[in-house]
């Protein structure tokens, strides 16, 4: 046992490093103001890719009617093969407002996954805009939030930016789960760089609110050039920057929130069609894991058998959970205190996805979620 004191003293050090970064972040994320928008007198199109969200497109196409940005933005809601009424609940929350367009997706063509190709046909209906927002349908939008959103484009000279919504967490296994997508990134993304640089490997966003300029979007081939993308909103913003764009993660705190999954089996199967992408290859996903597990499991379990060192590392990761919880709007207490718990159920899930992917192939709403070689 001679290298255990080593990995908890490695462990500590990069917890307290880690933590360090998130408070870092924490003040340098991209805040929308109340000035944001006023000037920007730009077309803008809100696209909405929906299949199967009759619980849900109603809620979502009331809070983008209510938008207040001017000139008024188109709204497009594209029904990509849903056999739940979506379209009809849509039409009638519409009640024939002009600004509503709604769309019957096309067939899925082959070498295309589903939520790339209704995000492709709606960039492609967005005819004269200036900038288009894509919008998924668990989102809520603050009335406000689509011309704050335009307006970061503007303060910072931006072409795309991912106002993060604020995930919503009820019961314990979506409390455990759910806030550790905004505390990875505030902790391991260095946002000015992401922002500015020109590495496509460090270019993020969130496809649940995604507002990007319709010539930077063209540039890079829209959709198109990412078409069998499984986690298409990074892929998009990837290609981005490869073909020039800047921008990234800003606060979306305040002007968007979203519910993705609705309990543990929703999200267990939720993360389990993904996960095994979210590192780039399969020994990516190890080596995050391991990383995770050194600093985060292996203090807690160190500070247990009665070492100060340990107990040092256990607490600047619950610092660095609490950190980032406060700035995202998710639930600091109890929570942040399991935060070794959460990296041990994020790692069952990304090897449950792994295999999983292994043994057959993996579905969503009735389709694959992979492209077939």
């Amino acid at each position: 046992m001679t290298a255990w004191p080593t990995l908890v003293r490695i462990g500590t050090g990069l917890a307290v490093l880690g933590t360090a970064h998130t408070a870092l972040n924490a003040e340098l994320l991209r805040r929308p103001g109340n000035g944001d928008g006023r000037v920007s007198r730009c077309a803008v199109s809100i696209l909405v890719p929906a299949r199967d969200e009759a619980l849900n497109i109603a809620a979502c196409l009331l809070s983008l009617l209510a938008q207040d940005v001017r000139p008024a933005a188109k709204i497009i809601i594209l029904d990509d093969g849903s056999c739940d009424g979506t379209a009809d609940i849509a039409r009638a929350v519409a009640g024939g407002d002009s600004r509503v367009r709604i769309m019957t997706g096309q067939p899925l063509p082959r070498h295309w996954l589903g939520k790339p190709y209704a995000c492709h046909q709606l960039g492609a209906a967005a005819h004269g805009s200036d900038v288009l927002v894509f919008v998924d349908a668990d989102v809520r939008l603050a009335p406000h939030a689509v011309r704050l959103a335009v307006g970061l484009l503007d303060r910072y000279d931006l072409d795309f930016v991912s106002p993060y919504p604020c995930q919503i967490a009820s019961g314990v296994a979506e409390r455990m789960v759910q806030p550790l997508l905004q505390w990875s990134w505030l902790t391991f993304l260095p946002l000015r760089l992401a922002e500015r640089g020109s590495r496509p490997s460090m270019a993020v966003a969130n496809g649940q609110f995604l507002v990007v300029r319709r010539r930077a979007y063209d540039r890079a081939g829209g959709h198109a050039a990412v078409r069998d993308g499984v986690l298409d909103d990074v892929a998009l913003a990837r290609t981005l920057r490869r073909h020039g764009a800047r921008g990234g993660l800003v606060d979306g705190t305040d002007l968007a929130v979203c519910r993705m999954y609705h309990g543990w089996a929703e999200l267990r199967d939720g993360y389990t069609k993904s996960l095994w992408a979210a590192f780039g290859s399969e020994p990516g996903a190890l080596a995050v894991l391991a990383l995770l597990a050194v600093m985060y499991v292996i203090p807690p379990i160190a500070m247990a058998r009665g070492s100060v060192m340990g107990t040092v590392g256990y607490l600047a990761g619950v610092a660095g959970r609490m950190l980032a919880a406060r700035r995202s709007g998710a639930r600091v207490w109890p929570d942040s205190f399991a935060h070794p718990v959460s990296v041990l159920v994020l790692g069952w899930l990304t090897t449950r996805s792994v295999v999983r992917r292994r043994r057959t192939p993996l579905t969503w709403k009735g389709r694959p979620v992979e492209v077939a070689s």
